[in-house]
């Protein structure tokens, strides 16, 4: 499987694992899925360490390059922003849609605990419980 990790998803696996279910743990670990993630992904992170809210260790770019040592990166292209533009929900959050739209995109798997994202039927999901 080609996984997309949500952002909370790829934090809780650097930082807190214990909040994975085993299915996500064991299909994280599983070498025959490849691992995606968004730059969008990288920007909350960053985000959150500069509110307080996580703290990541050291200096942030060494910090940033080991920890999407293993994943390939999803691009932000002009097409995940008009497949984002064009999802048929609604979410507070932007980079929710572009998550979304960066699945749909590129045919991945998002993987998440989102609720809101679990219900898209137009993408594929990997939900943490």
């Amino acid at each position: 499987m080609k996984l997309l990790l949500d952002t909370h998803i790829w934090l809780w696996s650097l930082l807190d694992p214990h909040q994975l279910s085993k299915r996500v743990q064991h299909e994280l670990q599983d070498s025959s899925n490849e691992l995606w993630l968004s730059p969008v992904s990288t920007w909350e992170a960053l985000l959150l360490h500069s509110k307080g809210r996580i703290q990541l260790l050291g200096n942030l770019r060494d910090w940033l390059s080991d920890a999407t040592a293993p994943m390939r990166e999803a691009p932000i292209t002009h097409e995940v922003a008009l497949a984002a533009h064009e999802l048929p929900f609604q979410h507070p959050d932007p980079a929710d849609r572009f998550l979304a739209a960066t699945a749909q995109a590129f045919g991945l798997t998002l993987v998440t605990a989102d609720r809101r994202l679990l219900g898209l039927g137009n993408i594929a999901t990997l939900g943490n419980h």
